[in-house]
């Protein structure tokens, strides 16, 4: 571990390009928590993200013969933004290169900055490669997103002002988790002055390579990593932020989707902003911890890192459909009524005084229908909905609890309403599954083409939601005797897919 990193902090050059964030009090959040609650503004930041500090002084710190020869990163957000305003800053050159799949409005970005902007990969790991081969060629100096000690140093900068700005008068400061610079940074800088300052690092449950690295005592690499929270979505974090980590981080969070939408809604309360997934993190770990019976129960002041406001207009649609159902607002269940007049207002009456939010349904001629229904919650949270689902068997309804299933929240309940029907004798040999593909010209076509040739597509759902990768469910017709020939061309088309041909909810509402 590089030495001194007190020294390297206080030493950082950030304060050309970036601002000192205010930290400020969260009075919604706070009185429905019961605690302190302090979000360090890192979202107004001119770039709208922390990213620019690291960066800068990285740059900042060149020799003038080395700057000369100009820089270079591999990132599809925040931290190209900051190398392209550092570069124009100090007047060098800066390549930027970024995945295909980068949605145009962060390409432009970089280019409205002065840089070049370079696509190149579908995923971020092929662009990162992309950039070493260019930085050899072109003999440009690579600026790494978190695995640098400048870079590290930048980022803990932000560790010195929350403590400036609330004279150490704190019990943890949350910090969002992706290669693990910035909680490197803050944590190193922090823990030397405060070292009863809990250091809480927060990461997605599907993005978690900081978590399960500090589990096993070792860096790993993730097989897959979630794309919500594009902003912390990495396989492998670094060498040198693990050992900050494992020596200043006391512990790591993980939030669902769920929660971080819920948090984002919880940050425009109180002030009326928007952050980006990754941006949301910390706030979404505070109210996991404080949910947990171990957290203390005294009231604590707590500060949130809103790292960052990146976000695609079009990913609101998603964000405030999910949001109720984190915060705990709303609860989607399956439910299976008799197939007469007056039973949806029964239904209604055994709910009691709570209020619908979605109901879907299609008549299908049988004795019952199978209804999608949602409503919502008051303060009671997930015991008000286990009340209501208890009250609902009590009154001898058949139903299935949606909150946990991923694919009825994405796909199934845009899609309720039609089965398939087989003719006397015969086996529909339908297979269900989800895939993720990069949002690019050409990707959903391909898909088709790789699939749809040999089987039958029975069942499809496609929704974009402003994401770097598009979410297809669709239900192929597949013999028994053609599944390993079938499966074959899953693998060599390398979306990634899950099977749920067993989910309960697509069998309740889909299957044949």
């Amino acid at each position: 571990m590089s030495p001194d990193y007190l020294q390297r902090v206080l030493k950082a050059r950030v304060y050309d390009v970036a601002i000192e964030s205010p930290l400020e009090p969260a009075p919604r959040l706070s009185q429905r928590l019961g605690s302190r609650v302090l979000f360090k503004r890192e979202d107004l930041q001119p770039v709208f993200s922390f990213k620019l500090r690291g960066a800068y002084n990285k740059i900042a710190h060149l020799s003038a013969a080395t700057a000369a020869r100009g820089v270079i990163c591999a990132s599809a957000g925040n931290h190209a933004q900051g190398v392209a305003l550092a570069a124009r800053k100090r007047g060098i050159p800066a390549v930027i290169v970024m995945p295909q799949t980068t949605p145009a409005i962060k390409v432009q970005a970089v280019v409205d900055l002065g840089a070049e902007a370079l696509l190149h990969g579908d995923l971020y790991d092929a662009a990162y490669e992309q950039a070493l081969t260019l930085a050899r060629e072109r003999h440009l100096v690579f600026v790494h997103p978190f695995d640098d000690p400048d870079v590290i140093a930048g980022q803990g900068t932000i560790g010195m002002e929350v403590i400036r700005q609330s004279g150490g008068e704190l019990d943890a400061i949350f910090v969002p988790v992706g290669g693990g610079g910035l909680i490197g940074g803050i944590g190193a800088y922090v823990k030397q002055l405060y070292p009863r300052i809990r250091i809480i690092g927060v990461q997605p449950e599907d993005a978690a390579a900081m978590y399960e690295s500090l589990r096993v005592g070792q860096r790993v690499s993730l097989e897959r990593v979630g794309i919500f929270a594009d902003g912390v979505a990495v396989r492998r974090i670094g060498e040198e932020t693990f050992e900050l980590a494992r020596r200043y981080v006391d512990e790591v969070v993980l939030v669902s989707t769920d929660e971080i939408c819920a948090a984002i809604q919880d940050v425009f309360e109180d002030t009326r902003s928007i952050l980006e997934p990754a941006g949301a993190l910390a706030v979404a770990g505070i109210k996991r911890y404080l949910a947990r019976a171990a957290a203390p129960a005294h009231a604590q002041r707590l500060v949130a890192i809103n790292s960052g406001a990146n976000l695609n207009f079009d990913r609101l649609r998603h964000v405030a459909e999910r949001a109720d159902l984190g915060a705990e607002r709303e609860a989607l269940l399956a439910v299976e009524i008799p197939e007469q007049r007056g039973s949806f207002l029964k239904f209604c009456e055994v709910l009691g005084q709570r209020s619908i939010t979605e109901f879907n349904y299609r008549f299908q001629g049988s004795a019952s229908a199978r209804v999608f229904v949602g409503f919502g919650l008051g303060h009671g949270g997930h015991d008000e909905a286990d009340r209501a689902i208890a009250a609902l068997r009590a009154a001898s309804y058949t139903v299935l609890d949606l909150r946990g299933n991923e694919m009825a929240k994405l796909h199934l309940r845009y899609m309720v309403g039609g089965r398939m029907r087989a003719a006397a004798g015969e086996d529909l040999d339908e297979l269900l599954y989800r895939f993720e593909f990069p949002e690019r010209p050409g990707a959903l076509l391909r898909f088709l083409q790789a699939v749809g040739t040999a089987w039958n597509i029975s069942l499809f759902h496609y929704r974009n939601h402003g994401s770097d990768h598009g979410r297809v469910l669709a239900g192929i017709q597949v013999p028994k005797a053609e599944r390993a020939e079938f499966l074959r061309h899953l693998n060599e088309l390398h979306y990634p897919y899950s099977e749920e041909t067993s989910n309960a909810a697509y069998r309740l509402f889909l299957g044949a």
